[in-house]
């Protein structure tokens, strides 16, 4: 961030695992003098966990916000595929942060998700250990706890995240995952607490809501948050776990590098020769894609279905208009996908490479040079044959892409030395 000013002090403060490290150490000392000063009993305790994790999952979607890689999102997915493969970012102003286009595809999906665990986790322990509320004195100072755990988190996304930079090494699913093992202590200390409350006052056959908070004694309640602490101390030294993971033959899953966004070194912009499908084929084209999203025809099936049910009763306005829907839904997305593939994507043709140009976003997509293809070929199916086309196939070793719709694919197999296998007929 360019309106940072790294002083003296600061930069002491952020240098290595400091920030996390102090942070983790006010969220475990405020339970405990909650508990040891302020006599906290164990439902106090556990509506703190609670709120913390929440705080952790706000800030954790702060940081996923602001993540500097590209997520990882299946690029055969309808839409959201060639959606996340674009470079497209919106800057943030006055900073070096950038919001980018793929982040905004997970965010629906994690925030529901850890909202979720949210309202689980308190539906399993504060439902229980809190029955009819906290007392005035405790239920004020567990609210300061809680503005003091939201400012000391939010003062540690800034330093550590921002300031360190390290939302460079980060992208939206490893910015959150950090979560789910907070969630995971947090868990793990509230359901001990609930046990704990169980075996004190409850009988075999007692009904939860006959449990005492306060009947857990204090040493009891001492052991738990120092067993919240010990998992909060694995997880501010998981990146050792995640060395150990790269260093071992087995894959244990702890080391993830998310993927890179290297720009194209040189997006060819005087290349004379440039490539684009034929006008039939981006509005067609998709007919060719509708084997690979089955999801479609079942959303088709869905509208048919609903117009048959609806016959039944006679609303034939309704029933056309979902017989109509059967067609037009799939065909639409269908076409929007197809057409952020290959519809705005122009192909440049230098003397020693290819390069895909994303017209729509204005930014280089792909880049293939003559010694990168493994493989070369041409494909002329059904649809090409009756528009009159061909689609250029470049394979690469973990990889390949797709040129369609072209009505002379000569320029584009020019690049290459390899002779392109060619379909018999």
């Amino acid at each position: 961030m360019p309106s940072v000013v790294r002083s003296g002090p600061l930069r002491a403060l952020a240098r290595g695992r400091r920030p996390r490290a102090l942070a983790l150490l006010v969220s475990n000392l405020v339970p405990l003098v909650g508990v040891v000063a302020l006599g906290w009993n164990v439902g106090a305790l556990v509506v703190l966990y609670w709120f913390e994790l929440g705080i952790a999952s706000l800030w954790a979607i702060v940081r996923a916000l602001f993540a500097g890689r590209p997520s990882e999102v299946d690029r055969d997915g309808l839409i959201v595929g060639p959606l996340a493969a674009r470079r497209a970012a919106i800057p943030v102003p006055g900073t070096a942060l950038r919001i980018r286009l793929s982040t905004l595809l997970v965010l629906p999906v994690v925030v529901p998700v850890l909202a979720g665990v949210w309202l689980v986790a308190g539906a399993v322990t504060v439902g229980v250990a809190v029955d009819g509320g906290l007392a005035p004195e405790a239920l004020d100072s567990v609210t300061l706890a809680v503005l003091a755990l939201f400012a000391t988190e939010g003062a540690t996304t800034f330093v550590d995240y921002i300031y360190n930079g390290t939302y460079r090494e980060h992208s939206a699913q490893t910015a959150v995952r950090g979560v789910f093992f907070r969630a995971g202590a947090v868990a793990v200390g509230g359901v001990f607490a609930v046990t704990l409350i169980g075996a004190a006052t409850l009988e075999t056959d007692a009904a939860l809501s006959a449990i005492d908070p306060g009947a857990v004694g204090l040493p009891l309640l001492v052991a738990v948050v120092g067993l919240k602490a010990v998992f909060d101390l694995t997880g501010l030294y998981r990146d050792r776990l995640a060395a150990l993971d790269e260093s071992s033959a087995l894959e244990i899953g702890w080391a993830y590098d998310p993927p890179t966004d290297d720009p194209v070194a040189d997006p060819l912009s005087d290349a004379p020769r440039r490539v684009r499908p034929t006008r039939r084929s981006r509005l067609l084209g998709w007919l060719a894609t509708a084997p690979r999203h089955p999801g479609v025809a079942y959303l088709g099936a869905l509208c048919l279905f609903g117009g048959l049910l609806l016959a039944l009763g006679r609303l034939w306005s309704v029933v056309a208009l979902l017989f109509a829907a059967s067609v037009a839904l799939p065909a639409l997305l269908l076409g929007v996908d197809y057409w952020l593939r290959y519809g705005v994507v122009e192909y440049r043709v230098g003397d020693d490479a290819l390069v895909a140009y994303d017209r729509l976003f204005d930014a280089a997509l792909w880049r293939v040079e003559p010694w990168d293809e493994t493989g070369l070929r041409v494909e002329r199916k059904r649809l090409d044959r009756r528009l009159g086309t061909e689609t250029v196939v470049v394979e690469l070793r973990d990889d390949e892409y797709r040129i369609p719709g072209l009505a002379d694919p000569e320029p584009v197999l020019d690049v290459f030395d390899r002779r392109a296998e060619r379909p018999d007929d």
